[in-house]
């Protein structure tokens, strides 16, 4: 795992240091946004009648949103990284948590707020994971790439503030692939046979973000997205929500309750849900105005 962090690492470090050094341009036209946490968990009993299982776990994270504004063009993108682990005594180590999420859109304004646009994304995870509570001596169910999700389209992004945006791509093919051989069994992620590495499906994706102040220093987001093959099973829809609710207590702690509900027949014909939960150190990084929160830019407060 340490083999794939270190050059995803290394391109966050170059990309934010390409970024800083342009948002000193007085245009302002670059801004980051982000947050890097690293959760901490642990629990110790000695002659405990209530009984218990001394554990110790560790969540880190980073959430980045880098956009570019300027005239009519748009281009926002999004990096999120997770990963997680617990280990409780007589049980071992176990991922909490391990998510992949990376995105970028490129617009040009053709109306007020409404932008042509084209995107691509990548979803994954870096470890993997097992039945049986990621029991590595249970039967694997995941890997890195496997699934890897890819999203390549064409459409239009609204995007009326910073608070929310949303993109509707009537093009749009999605690759799924599961590069781990163990995995490349017929029906498994949606394959057709067995030995394939590759799900091509082609058509429509609609994704939303929609952040919310609820008080100082309480924030919501919500993200969702809807995807329809054309080509098999249109009805099958791709459905997906996820929020993260972040309440800072001072400029370096905050808590993380993070939300995620998935359905995918491809994956499993059912409604999967995760949950977690975090208390630990957080660095944020704002640099840069968009021209989306300068007020004569937020009409829509005045509604």
């Amino acid at each position: 795992m340490r083999k794939i962090l270190l050059p995803i690492s290394i391109f966050i470090g170059i990309l934010v240091s390409a970024q800083e050094e342009t948002v000193a341009d007085t245009t302002k036209a670059w801004s980051i946004h982000a947050q890097n946490t690293l959760m901490l968990n642990q629990a110790a009993f000695s002659n405990w009648v209530g009984g218990g299982a001394n554990n110790v776990g560790w969540l880190a994270g980073a959430n980045y949103n880098i956009t570019y504004e300027k005239g009519k063009y748009l281009w926002e993108n999004i990096i999120v990284l997770g990963y997680g682990q617990n280990n409780t005594q007589g049980v071992g180590t176990r991922k909490t948590q391990d998510v992949i999420n990376l995105s970028t859109n490129f617009g040009k304004e053709f109306a007020k707020n409404w932008y042509l646009s084209a995107g691509a994304s990548l979803q994954s995870q870096f470890a993997a994971g097992y039945e049986d509570g990621n029991n590595p001596e249970a039967k694997k169910i995941s890997n890195f790439m496997a699934p890897g999700y890819v999203n390549v389209g064409l459409g239009v992004t609204y995007r009326p503030n910073d608070n929310f945006t949303m993109t509707l791509r009537p093009a749009n093919a999605r690759m799924t692939f599961v590069l781990d051989e163990d995995l490349q069994k017929i029906g498994s992620y949606g394959l057709k046979n067995d030995g394939d590495s590759m799900l091509f499906q082609f058509g429509f994706l609609g994704t939303a973000i929609y952040k919310v102040k609820l008080m100082e220093n309480i924030n919501l987001i919500n993200t969702g997205s809807v995807f329809s093959n054309y080509l098999d099973h249109p009805e099958r829809l791709v459905l997906a929500y996820g929020a993260v609710l972040n309440m800072k207590i001072n400029r370096f702690i905050s808590s993380n309750i993070t939300v995620d509900v998935l359905y995918d027949h491809n994956q499993i014909q059912k409604t999967q849900l995760k949950q977690t939960l975090g208390v630990g150190f957080a660095y944020n990084i704002d640099k840069g105005v968009k021209r989306s929160d300068k007020k004569d830019n937020q009409s829509w407060l005045k509604n």
